[in-house]
């Protein structure tokens, strides 16, 4: 057993991170996405130093976050590997503010400018400014223990 054992019990959503900059789209999947503050309206998500696209987000200027919903569980796997090109294939996208793609069929979104990046062990904190965003009615994935699943509410 590992950290990464023990994270993986924690539940969280599933989202894409996106950004438009060095004259292409860039994407990732993340789960480490989180409110910061709503007034003013702020989150975060944190990438990997070592991670190939982490050099691109950072100097992006911005990113976009797409919140997955419950029949996305393919969108999150071709956005977890896979070179940039061939993560956004045939993937519907919508423009946002400066560019950033959002994603067809996405339950949230959030159109960011960086803030602050804050460097936390092996990864980056990239903390945003929230400049436009969106909501459509329908179920987040999920994802705990290496595992996709939708939540559903307990009886009383």
């Amino acid at each position: 057993m590992n950290i990464k054992d023990a994270m993986s019990c924690f539940t969280t959503g599933v989202t894409v991170v996106t950004a438009h900059t060095q004259g292409q789209d860039w994407g990732m999947t993340c789960n480490s996405f989180n409110t910061v503050s709503l007034d003013p309206a702020m989150v975060l998500w944190s990438v990997r130093k070592s991670s190939l696209s982490h050099e691109a987000f950072v100097k992006a200027g911005g990113y976009m976050v797409n919140v997955l919903g419950a029949q996305q569980k393919e969108v999150a796997l071709k956005f977890a590997q896979g070179t940039q090109q061939e993560r956004f294939a045939d993937q519907s996208v919508v423009r946002g503010i400066h560019q950033h793609p959002r994603l067809d069929g996405v339950i949230a979104w959030f159109d960011c400018r960086i803030a602050q990046v804050v460097s936390a062990g092996d990864h980056d904190i990239l903390i945003g400014e929230v400049l436009d965003f969106g909501v459509q009615a329908g179920h987040g994935l999920a994802y705990a223990q290496r595992s996709f699943g939708v939540l559903s509410p307990l009886e009383d």
